[in-house]
């Protein structure tokens, strides 16, 4: 099984891609690629590679949903799980977004010195 090392992490706030981008450098020992836009992340995903998507459901033009199902189009998300990072309380047709790679949703504000963990856990539901 591969061990989980890169995190495509889609977020549009600058605040919260530095501390994500500690918590998941400095502590969690990953590769990280901050896309600040859902056109940047699927510009860059395939050329990435990622292992596990982190990805903002509030993005300016095309939001955290409809970005998963872009991505689902370009990256087999069977293989990289797709875990929400949000602020929203409620998301809507939760079932089929699962249907489509979403593994996990992890609430803002979210705990930086647990984040790594979170995401090593994720990946090893979807890979055990």
């Amino acid at each position: 099984m591969n061990s989980l090392r890169r995190i495509l992490h889609v977020e549009d706030v600058p605040s919260i891609q530095v501390i994500t981008r500690i918590a998941l450098e400095k502590l969690g020992g990953f590769e990280v690629r901050t896309c600040s836009s859902a056109q940047q992340a699927l510009d860059e995903a395939a050329d990435f590679a990622p292992d596990l998507i982190l990805l903002d459901v509030m993005l300016p033009q095309m939001d955290g949903v409809e970005l998963l199902h872009a991505l689902d189009e370009r990256l087999d998300l069977t293989q990289v799980p797709v875990v929400f990072l949000t602020g929203q309380t409620q998301l809507d047709n939760l079932e089929q977004l699962q249907e489509q790679g979403l593994r996990a949703v992890i609430k803002k504000p979210f705990d930086p010195l647990q984040l790594a963990r979170q995401l090593r856990d994720i990946w090893d539901a979807a890979h055990g």
